[in-house]
């Protein structure tokens, strides 16, 4: 499962990352599906950035397509409850800037997945989760 900073590698060509995603099946949560439009309607919506809307609306464009192209896991009741865990067990893992992170843990572990990411420190903190990182040398 690519976490939502391996899928912006993906996007912006990244050598590496993308040589090996393509030795994989791939998919991302619908957490990374979030998180990726709610920093594109950010860009979108911001009057500074009206200079840049062609650029802008070409990558949301790219985005959109590549999505297209990978399975979205969703946020299944047996997430649910693996968060809900996580949460119970570790208070630390109940902060706000790592909710989301969380959230894609939880998928993972409800379906002893995977999670392909650069953001060892939060997802580190999630005990039985398989995280790897395919930027590092």
């Amino acid at each position: 499962i690519l976490d939502t900073d391996h899928v912006s590698l993906i996007l912006g060509n990244h050598p590496k990352v993308t040589a090996i995603a393509s030795q994989y099946p791939i998919s991302v949560t619908i957490i990374t599906v979030q998180e990726l439009f709610n920093g594109w309607v950010g860009k979108l919506n911001d009057p500074a950035s009206i200079k840049s809307l062609p650029s802008f609306y070409s990558k949301l464009w790219m985005t959109m397509k590549y999505l297209q192209t990978v399975e979205i896991l969703d946020f299944t009741p047996e997430a649910d409850s693996q968060l809900k865990e996580l949460l119970k067990a570790n208070p630390l893992l109940r902060k706000n800037r790592i909710q989301k992170d969380m959230r894609i843990a939880a998928i993972a572990l409800s379906l002893n997945a995977t999670v392909v990411t650069r953001n060892q420190r939060d997802f580190g903190l999630v005990s039985g989760l398989s995280i790897v990182d395919w930027s590092i040398p």
